[in-house]
């Protein structure tokens, strides 16, 4: 019998229509003085969840184990992950999404989404005074310290009004539902809010499990939301070369996923700090077609960090020059730098009164009680009741001298006690008080069955025209595993989960895409920016020096396993010699060679070892997310994985020869990829440009030490098999490897993949192709070079070939790569003068 289908024979049990929702629900119990988003204390279920219950049960115990593992699958598929700090390593997380929504009736969400643009617009003229006249702090209705205290308040852009004349346009709010049944309001984020990108993914996941639930219960669309927060931002860069900018601190950053996704999702380009520029007050984006004008950025990064010449010096992660763009109104940052402050929780017991100060109405949306201890009176008040609150920051950041930045006064230790209420009585500026409130449940799908959890929502507004705002009709969900949690962090081990807001009619199927009928044709895939550009080209390199360093490796595994691991073979040496002359083996490891070969497999110390290469893939693959399909980026993790964890075991010499063959078969998977799937826009020509100055490298490499150097029998077949062409040479040969057909068939014949000679005819074909390599009609040195290394290849005859010649190739591959990051990753300041980019 189904676990979820009704069993008429059961005890308390009938055949009839809400039979299943017992056998869901068997077990669930709302938690003590808690407010449970499904069940009353009663048992009796709550508005629109009989109806989904009733719908899940419908789908049968196999159906819904089938369901949420696809919705697992999905996330895999996407790559969805999120980075924990606190990890050693700072690794990338699986994204953990529990499969069961939260619900939300359509009279529900209008006095949330009500309530959201309330806050919303609150922040936005509180930062208009903040930044502008302050009469608030002039007038004593807002203390200065708890503006001027926060360091998210940025003194330089006092006075400065955005661009768009909005200092919000993307804002986002928390809200937690407390034991009577009604919402209070968390925090307020202003700075950079993170969670929309998450919640799509989290929609598409669990709509795609649950295609015929989500569409029977009229579960609302997000994709306008998106649409109109678009718009909005395109129409202030309106008259800029290039899209939109989403300013990201980079790779390493716990939301980067996000940042790529909403990049690709929404058109915008993906960018950090070292690609932007200003000249002349105003912002471009270093691509490889020079610079590039832009006018908007939305920027996901903290806003002191955003210019290290006016406000943290020592910021690697912003744009020089930025605040001075903003000042001089040449660039829109939404949310506009020192936006921040908004959201310091200083403020927040000052919210219902600024509300009615500035905008003459009431919140219908109240505060978490919050007392600052800037003020005597609320001092006093949170010392006498510190067992009974929360003590927490006053502005971002842990509370100084703790490792916190919120935490019950009561779970405190006795030394964290002290050390917080002196800092209250010494520094009480620095310090809240929080009303101690626990937090609603919602059902998670938990070992098979339903539990309930403490949950936080999170709902996003964006600003529309000049004076509207619109709410994303869903959310951003985080769910804590501990049934007392009264805060809810992903670094902390929250799960999420889909917000549904259910329409009380069909909703219309929208999506971002343009209609069909009004789709402007264009080919060109637009701006590719010189550090895309950048890591595009190394992420080839990376994976064609491991491709060959496998080849190698593989070559003195079979050659060892054939002679029973004898190292005193002539070519085990000269295998030897060339991998400690390409850095595969360091020149001061010793051992037996199948320990140095083990070595090269699996030791992340080693600088030009398989861990050290695949993971200098992966890193590039990453920072370009946003350009690389999910089943690509999917495959240049997994080759990096895979040795990552080879070294955990001691491996037998076939062991070790079933992961090479293994991580080649890899390496092989993305190059199809790339060759089958890509445009063969600018991205793909400089993928596939670094792949070919590589491999041209590594052939040279090759050739010399096995065909030219020492050319016996032995070393001429190594050579073939490095440069993978042995059945080539055997179909033209029937005879033994000799020095001149070897020399010409992975030197001279362009038609050989791998002949050094068909990787220059590549290069010179990409850079005809690509933009700047010609000046007033004549090519510059780069494409120069390129057409005279390959005509001299396909001008020159194998009995010709010398050392020396290999040498000069060599050097010409490496001028070749040094020109193409001088002229294409870089811009100089000689290069464009700002009155030449008006």
């Amino acid at each position: 019998m189904s676990q979820l289908q009704p069993d008429p024979t059961a005890a308390g049990q009938t055949a009839g229509p809400d039979a299943g929702l017992g056998l869901l629900t068997r077990g669930y119990r709302p938690l003590a003085g808690t407010y449970d988003e499904m069940m009353a204390p009663d048992g009796t279920l709550r508005g629109p969840w009989p109806a989904f219950l009733r719908r899940l049960a419908e789908l049968g115990e196999e159906g819904v184990r089938e369901a949420f593992a696809g919705a697992e699958q999905q996330l895999r598929n996407s790559g969805v992950f999120f980075r924990v700090y606190d990890d050693p390593v700072g690794a990338e997380r699986p994204w953990p999404l529990t499969p069961v929504p939260l619900l939300v009736s359509q009279s529900e969400w209008a006095a949330l989404s009500a309530g959201a643009v309330q806050r919303a617009r609150l922040a936005e003229a509180l930062l208009a005074d903040v930044y502008g006249a302050g009469r608030l702090a002039r007038d004593g209705i807002l203390p200065a310290a708890a503006i001027a205290g926060s360091p998210d308040f940025l003194r330089p852009l006092v006075g400065v009004e955005p661009k768009g004349g909005r200092f919000l346009r993307f804002f986002a709010v928390d809200l937690g539902r407390g034991p009577d049944g009604r919402w209070w309001v968390l925090s307020d984020r202003a700075q950079a809010p993170s969670g929309a990108g998450y919640a799509l993914e989290n929609r598409l996941a669990v709509t795609r499990a649950l295609p015929e639930v989500a569409r029977g219960l009229n579960v609302e669309r997000l994709a306008p939301f998106f649409q109109a927060f678009r718009d909005d931002l395109a129409a202030l860069n309106a008259g800029a070369d290039a899209r939109v900018g989403l300013l990201t601190p980079g790779r390493l950053n716990e939301t980067y996923f996000e940042h790529a996704y909403l990049a690709r999702y929404l058109g915008f380009l993906l960018v950090e700090g070292g690609d932007l520029t200003v000249r002349g007050d105003a912002v471009y984006v270093r691509t490889v077609s020079g610079l590039k004008r832009i006018d908007a950025l939305w920027r996901r990064l903290d806003g002191d960090f955003a210019d290290p010449l006016e406000l943290r010096t020592a910021s690697a992660l912003g744009v020089p020059g930025l605040v001075q763009a903003v000042r001089a109104g040449r660039v829109d940052v939404t949310n506009a730098l020192g936006s921040g402050v908004a959201e310091s929780r200083a403020l927040m017991g000052f919210m219902p009164a600024l509300y009615r100060h500035l905008l003459g109405e009431e919140l219908t949306l109240p505060n978490l009680a919050t007392w600052w201890c800037g003020q005597e009176s609320e001092r006093r008040a949170v010392l006498d009741g510190f067992d009974r609150m929360a003590i927490a920051s006053a502005f971002s950041g842990p509370l100084p001298g703790l490792p916190f930045w919120s935490k019950l006064g009561a779970a405190m230790s006795e030394g964290e006690r002290q050390v917080a209420r002196a800092l209250i009585e010494t520094r009480g500026l620095d310090v809240v008080g929080q009303e101690n409130v626990g937090l609603s449940t919602m059902p998670v799908w938990d070992g098979g069955r339903l539990k309930p959890k403490p949950f936080v929502l999170r709902l996003f507004v964006a600003a529309v025209g000049d004076r509207d705002w619109t709410v994303m009709p869903g959310g951003f969900c985080r769910i804590s595993g501990a049934n007392d949690a009264h805060l809810v962090s992903m670094q902390q081990g929250a799960e999420t989960a889909d917000v549904w807001v259910l329409s009380d009619a069909p909703v219309k199927q929208t999506s971002l895409l343009p209609q069909p009928d009004r789709v402007a044709i264009r080919r060109s895939t637009g701006t590719l920016p010189s550090r895309s550009a950048d890591n595009l080209y190394w992420l080839a390199r990376y994976l064609e020096r491991a491709e060959g360093t496998l080849r190698l490796l593989r070559a003195l595994i079979n050659r060892l396993v054939e002679a029973g691991g004898d190292a005193d073979q002539p070519i085990v040496r000269l295998l030897i010699e060339h991998l400690r002359f390409i850095g595969t083996i360091e020149a001061e490891r010793e051992g037996s060679p199948i320990d140095l070969v083990a070595a090269a497999l699996s030791d992340p110390a080693s600088p030009s070892g398989l861990p050290a290469l695949t993971g200098a893939a992966r890193a590039a693959g990453s920072a370009i997310r946003d350009r690389l399909a999910p089943d690509a980026f999917r495959a240049v993790t997994e080759i990096a994985v895979l040795f990552e964890t080879i070294g955990r075991q001691r491996l037998t010499p076939a062991q070790m020869l079933d992961e090479v063959n293994h991580g080649l078969r890899r390496i092989a998977a993305f190059a199809g990829l790339a060759a089958e799937n890509m445009n063969r826009a600018m991205g793909w020509r400089f993928l596939d440009l670094g792949r070919r100055i590589e491999r041209g490298l590594a052939t040279a490499a090759v050739v010399r030490r096995f065909a030219l150097d020492a050319p016996s029998t032995e070393a001429l077949d190594l050579a073939l098999e490095a440069g993978d062409s042995q059945i080539t040479y055997r179909w033209r040969y029937v005879m033994r490897p000799a020095p001149l057909p070897v020399i010409d068939l992975l030197m001279l014949d362009d038609a050989n993949p791998r002949s050094i000679a068909f990787q220059t005819a590549r290069i010179v074909e990409h850079l005809e192709a690509l933009p700047a390599t010609r000046l007033d009609g004549r090519p510059v040195e780069l494409l120069r070079l390129a057409r005279k290394l390959d005509a001299r290849l396909a001008n020159t005859a194998a009995e010709k070939i010398d050392t020396h010649d290999i040498d000069r190739i060599t050097g010409r591959l490496l001028r070749l790569s040094g020109l193409v990051t001088d002229r294409f990753f870089t811009q100089r300041p000689s290069e464009a003068r700002p009155e030449e980019l008006e």
